[in-house]
């Protein structure tokens, strides 16, 4: 009994010793509100820049890999990087398409589609730049196998036709793509009849036309790559080492087309963040001096302070814990703002190159929970190591100087 009422004690004493060190904490910043917005706007600056690079690198991924289903399986070249150094022949083709494994279309024929992909420029509104656009010659199963694909204006191209499709990035950021103009490349005239919206993917940025008509236009004899769908999606590795295996297909390479798009996204988002890492780092180290200077500030001022509450029994481990946590509070509140600030990014969507098919693509910034984490991650670590060694030399101060400090 005796031990329990010294435990409770013991409990209620350091819950309001807590009480009154978190009291103390919260004054002191109410009591300063301008160093404390200074540098709180300091690490807000740099947790945006944190969480803007984090956004366009999660953006520029969710567009390539949403681009890709898991139920489709795409056909390359071996050691193509990407579709663009790819060559499929017609046979290789056919005998793909006759597999059992693939499912069928409403008209019992298979669900695949044999692509051809081409780059051509085109002049960028408002700038007048050139930009490389795809052109991408599909065949008539393509938008029944890309089910995120839709006609929003106009309509579908007619096979056989010279008519095209284009996505709704290249009509929202490209001259001379309305529906009803034409446009002039492979030396023939092609006209737009719709645009197609495909879900925010990486189709958005491209223009569809009939891969019959695509292909001699620009004396391609062979296909880029073939797409089709699984009857079953647990099927893939035997039907994956059937065809790597027949000394027909050998020299093609099957993959999953979700895992595809996903490795094309790689390099270039590995870019964004490690650009965006040296930046934030250089700029993380302003506002770690800036949240240091702050804090030293903060204890050469509450010398007196430091003095009383050790007199009153305070530990050097608490005062250090105190001084540590208000500089951490304030370095996560800063964090705060900077990700509000950095979700309004939202809003905005950029174009820049592909570095696997050097043509334009157009992405948004994507805040999510890992965005989220990660910021609030740097903006604990700019706390601490701005706010430590203040905290270390409030913690050593001598009672009796610190009171004649006065």
């Amino acid at each position: 009994m005796i031990t329990i009422l010294v435990f409770v004690s013991v409990t209620a004493a350091a819950t309001a010793m807590s009480r009154k060190l978190s009291l103390y904490m919260r004054r002191s910043v109410v009591s300063r509100p301008v160093t404390f917005l200074l540098t709180m706007g300091g690490i807000s600056l740099v947790a945006f820049v944190c969480a803007a690079v984090l956004m366009l690198a999660q953006g520029l991924e969710k567009t390539l890999v949403d681009t890709g289903s898991t139920d489709n399986v795409i056909v390359l070249r071996k050691a193509a990087q990407a579709e663009l150094q790819s060559q499929i022949d017609r046979d290789a083709a056919n005998i793909i398409e006759s597999r059992p494994e693939i499912a069928m279309a409403g008209d019992g024929t298979p669900l695949a589609t044999e692509d051809i992909f081409v780059i051509i420029n085109l002049l960028k509104k408002g700038t007048g730049d050139m930009g490389n656009v795809t052109v991408r010659g599909v065949g008539p199963k393509a938008m029944e196998l890309r089910e995120n694909v839709k006609i929003t204006s106009g309509r579908a191209f007619a096979a056989g036709t010279q008519e095209i499709v284009v996505g709704r990035r290249i009509a929202e950021n490209f001259e001379g793509v309305a529906i009803g103009h034409s446009l002039k490349f492979g030396g023939a005239l092609w006209t737009v009849v719709g645009v197609f919206d495909a879900g925010g993917s990486g189709f958005d940025s491209e223009i569809w036309g009939d891969v019959n008509r695509i292909m001699p236009a620009f004396g391609r004899p062979v296909f880029s790559s073939l797409t089709f769908r699984l009857r079953d999606p647990g099927v893939f590795e035997a039907l994956k080492a059937d065809i790597e295996g027949d000394r027909r297909l050998n020299y093609l390479e099957l993959s999953r087309e979700r895992e595809y798009y996903r490795k094309q996204s790689g390099i270039m988002a590995d870019f964004i963040r490690v650009l965006g890492l040296v930046i934030t780092i250089f700029s993380g180290f302003g506002a770690i001096m800036g949240a240091m200077i702050t804090m030293y500030a903060a204890v050469s001022n509450r010398t007196i302070e430091i003095g009383t509450l050790r007199a009153l029994g305070f530990r050097r481990k608490t005062i250090l814990a105190t001084f540590l946590l208000e500089s951490i509070c304030i370095s996560i509140a800063g964090s705060v703002v900077g990700i509000v600030a950095a979700s309004f990014l939202q809003l905005l969507v950029i174009s820049t190159i592909n570095f696997g098919t050097f043509t334009e693509l157009a992405f948004g910034f994507d805040l999510t929970d890992d965005v989220i984490v990660s910021t609030l991650i740097f903006g604990f670590i700019m706390g601490v190591a701005g706010g430590f060694l203040p905290a270390v030399r409030a913690s050593r101060m001598n009672i009796v100087n610190a009171l004649r400090s006065s």
